[in-house]
């Protein structure tokens, strides 16, 4: 093992270079939760009797109908208007995020992580791949190879 010697100059380089992108992510996330408070999303039904209004979580906060509409309608009719609006609420609110975020996590998309849908071994390393970089099957560890479950 070859003892180098300690540089402070490239450290604090390092270090100073780090703290800029900190400040430039810190920055951004600022900015996305300024955006995201600011944007209620309102949907309308298909035949724009309904409106349905989702806050920055996707969560529906509030339906209105537009018209009398829905007293004429039958249940199964007027069920399915309600579930396909907040379908497309949800969708558009997923969309949105997905917009706003971008590529923050490579190969993860953010919608699938709201939505639990996300795989979170690949969530996991992309998180935590640029600091450890190779996980070297990592996340393996608890999980039968597929030659093990040949055997």
């Amino acid at each position: 093992m070859t003892d180098r010697p300690f540089d402070a100059k490239s450290v604090a380089e390092a270090t100073e270079a780090a703290m800029k992108a900190f400040e430039r992510e810190k920055d951004k996330l600022a900015n996305l939760r300024q955006q995201l408070a600011e944007s209620d999303e309102t949907v309308r039904s298909k035949d724009r009797s309904i409106a349905m209004t989702f806050d920055v979580r996707g969560e529906l906060v509030g339906m209105k109908f537009l018209t009398n509409k829905f007293r004429s309608m039958a249940p199964a009719e007027l069920a399915h208007a309600i579930v396909e609006t907040v379908q497309t609420g949800r969708t558009q609110f997923m969309e949105k995020l997905d917009a706003h975020l971008g590529d923050s996590l490579p190969g993860v998309k953010m919608s699938e992580i709201a939505a639990g849908k996300a795989d979170l071994q690949a969530v996991a390393e992309s998180l935590l791949g640029p600091i450890f970089g190779d996980m070297n099957g990592l996340f393996d560890q608890g999980k039968q190879s597929t030659k093990d479950k040949e055997r």
